[in-house]
């Protein structure tokens, strides 16, 4: 038990630093000669704590560069290195300006606490200082018929080169920034601020304008996509006011019923006439159908009947007429 009190006794200063962190971004990335500012955020229970700021990755062998508490320190904006602890909103700030590529490597935000047995909090963040290009948003988008400005950060080493804005694989699209470090046409403005960035408008989009573009200063160029997206489609709301121009309906009255009651008697009177035609055409062909299967018939009965007297044939050869009385059955010969 005593020895359980003893290590409960010396972790107790170190309780702080895991309940009441201090946090920021692990890596920042700035273009050589530009300002960076970077945001350490800590818990409710440091606001009257003293904060710092210093290079290196442990407290013993870190560089100080500035202290809440260090009254020597003037905030200018000329100054190196700028802190602001601002207890409202939980937060100290930092800015570094001017910064070189000799300055890159690991940075620590620090809330002391104090004595000899009790741990600062810290977080810690790395800054990377380039030469180069930057774009400010690598991809952009914009709806066809309207404009879009592309932002460009170049390093302090090309403020005097020209920039150069082209469609990729294509060098004769190229355009760049005159004497005066701007170029402008009805489609297309190009402007350079001589401080470490420069700008792209498009005035007016078109689908043809999606495409990958570089933006360059010197040697140095960076990619950028552009996707114009066509103007969205919309039906405009059926309202009363849609059917203003409409002429009303005209109500269907005795009047206008009998107007129009010759025209009706005649598609009738028509009607029936061509109907009673289709079907006298049809009982005339049935007819015909009709006496074509009966004169066969008789035929074949007649013959029964002669098929009897055979024998005479030789007879009949001199008969002049020959009747035959169905009524009867009989022949009769002169």
């Amino acid at each position: 038990m005593l020895r359980l009190s003893t290590i409960t006794l010396l972790l107790l200063p170190w309780i702080p630093a895991f309940l009441c962190k201090v946090t920021t971004e692990e890596e920042f990335t700035v273009l050589e000669g530009g300002s960076l500012t970077i945001p350490c955020h800590y818990e409710p229970q440091y606001v009257s704590y003293v904060k710092y700021w210093c290079q290196g990755r442990t407290k013993e062998f870190c560089t100080m560069l500035a202290r809440t508490d260090d009254h020597r320190l003037i905030t200018t904006a000329d100054q190196k290195v700028n802190i602001f602890d601002d207890p409202v909103q939980l937060v100290l700030t930092v800015t570094m300006n001017d910064m070189k590529e000799g300055e890159s490597g690991w940075y620590m935000c620090g809330v002391e606490i104090g004595g000899m047995w009790n741990a600062d909090d810290t977080t810690f963040t790395h800054i990377k200082v380039i030469h180069g290009m930057l774009a400010v948003n690598s991809r952009m988008s914009g709806e066809e018929g309207s404009s879009v400005t592309i932002e460009c950060l170049y390093s302090e080493r090309y403020r005097e080169s020209e920039k150069k804005w082209c469609r990729s694989g294509d060098w004769r699209t190229c355009l760049s920034t005159g004497s005066d470090g701007s170029y402008d046409d009805s489609s297309m403005a190009i402007r350079d601020d001589r401080t470490g960035a420069f700008t792209i408008t498009f005035k007016n989009l078109q689908i043809q304008d999606t495409a990958w573009y570089w933006c360059s200063a010197g040697q140095q160029k960076i990619s950028v996509h552009l996707l114009v997206t066509p103007q969205p489609t919309t039906i405009a709301p059926v309202t009363s006011q849609s059917f203003q121009n409409l002429l009303p309906a005209k109500p269907i009255t005795r009047e206008s019923w009998g107007s129009h009651s010759p025209m009706l008697v005649s598609v009738l009177v028509c009607s029936s006439i061509i109907f009673l035609a289709i079907v006298a055409l049809l009982a005339l062909k049935f007819w015909k159908l009709n006496k074509s299967e009966r004169v066969p018939r008789e035929v074949e009965e007649m013959k029964a009947e002669f098929s009897g007297y055979s024998k005479d044939a030789g007879e009949f050869q001199n008969a002049a007429v020959l009747f035959l009385n169905k009524d009867s059955q009989d022949v009769y010969m002169y």
